[in-house]
């Protein structure tokens, strides 16, 4: 009896391991949003497996407090949802350029500090080679003026080659 219940839950396993993912070898596109302004990041994921991806960004920041120029980088595994729909999580790192609105004249107003991200989302993927992404991305900055988390929520509007 023992064996026959390991059987099955081996026979189960295998069944969810097995399912097909089909995530495009590359995506380019913009990935917009921001938590306290607006931002828009130039994004560029790699397939590296059959789920699971590299996301790379490059992106400009614009709140009340400041500007910033940001790169970013995510390993994100992916996983089906229904059909073309997909959801997926991933953590990484990046580095930051801030220029604070200082009105205070010989003060230093500006800061690169490093953070890390953690990354989670849903995707639709259409049968023509767009996709479409909204997610939640939280970041730890590392900094004298950014750390704190930042939640950051944005569209994403990719084209997949």
């Amino acid at each position: 009896m023992r064996k026959l219940v390991l059987l099955v839950f081996v026979f189960i396993g295998f069944s969810f391991t097995a399912e097909a993912q089909r995530i495009s070898e590359n995506a380019l596109g913009l990935r917009l949003g921001d938590s306290d302004g607006f931002g828009a990041e130039i994004s560029y994921q790699r397939a590296t497996g059959d789920n699971n991806r590299l996301e790379f960004g490059l992106g400009w920041r614009d709140s009340k407090d400041y500007d910033a120029f940001r790169l970013v980088g995510l390993y994100q595994w992916v996983w089906t949802l229904d059909g073309n729909f997909n959801w997926y999580a991933g953590a990484g790192g990046g580095l930051a350029s801030y220029d604070f609105d200082d009105d205070f004249p010989g003060d230093d107003d500006s800061e690169t500090a490093l953070f890390v991200a953690g990354d989670i989302g849903i995707e639709y993927n259409f049968d023509f080679p767009l996709l479409l992404s909204l997610d939640f991305r939280p970041e730890f900055g590392f900094g004298d003026y950014n750390d704190d988390v930042d939640f950051d929520i944005a569209l994403g509007i990719r084209f997949q080659f």
